[in-house]
């Protein structure tokens, strides 16, 4: 009995700081996000912007051949591959009988890319004029900020979840900020439509988690009525 009662509590504790945690990267995101919309549309800023580019024009200058990194990192988070990762990283993972992962993943990149769309036509915000490559749509907020976040945060979290690889799960973050830098490098976004993906896609993240969490939850008490 005694035994019975130390691995619930320790379940219970363990729930309870999942779901701090969750609230708190929520209500940052969040907050974070809807401070730039401030920024950038209230107050009509463009102080961080303007210092961005000039700090990214700054490293173009000191090292010339970046640019074919950058635009082989900026690929990672670009529209054909994330449909392709959205459809082959689920299929693998149902293939490896891990149903819900797949599930998870493929709602992170398709919600994410669905959301993004949304804010982009609610705000629409032009692209900067000093682009150097040509690309079409709007700029607020990033896509490639806000998809690749939903992506490769996912795949973080799920490693930490269940290989406990909190190293690989930190590369995964860091891969993911430096596409966001690629974007401000290449002068296709604000630095503001980065930051602003990187905070929405953390929570439709989070917002994510929770609602599958729920849904799971619910069905395994239907389960064990049924039964």
């Amino acid at each position: 009995m005694k035994t019975f009662l130390s691995r619930l509590l320790g379940r219970l504790s363990f729930l309870t700081a999942e779901v701090l945690v969750l609230l708190m990267v929520f209500l940052a995101a969040f907050a974070g996000f809807f401070f730039l919309v401030r920024v950038v549309f209230v107050e009509h800023s463009v102080a961080l912007d303007t210092w961005a580019f000039h700090r990214m024009e700054a490293v173009r200058q000191a090292a010339p051949g970046l640019d074919g990194w950058v635009y082989g990192v900026t690929f990672f988070a670009s529209a054909p591959f994330l449909v392709g990762a959205a459809l082959v990283l689920p299929a693998g993972l149902a293939w490896l009988k891990r149903r819900r992962e797949a599930l998870e993943v493929f709602l992170a990149v398709a919600g994410a890319a669905l959301l993004n769309q949304l804010l982009k036509t609610h705000f629409h915000r032009l692209r900067p004029t000093s682009a150097l490559v040509k690309q079409l749509g709007l700029s607020f907020p990033s896509g490639h900020s806000m998809i690749g976040m939903a992506l490769y945060g996912c795949l973080a979290w799920l490693l930490w979840r269940h290989g406990r690889h909190p190293a690989w799960a930190a590369l995964l973050l860091l891969w993911a900020l430096t596409i966001g830098l690629t974007r401000i490098y290449l002068h296709v976004h604000y630095a503001t439509d980065v930051l602003a993906g990187f905070a929405a896609g953390l929570g439709w993240l989070v917002l994510l988690r929770t609602a599958l969490r729920l849904w799971w939850r619910e069905g395994q008490a239907l389960d064990r009525k049924g039964a």
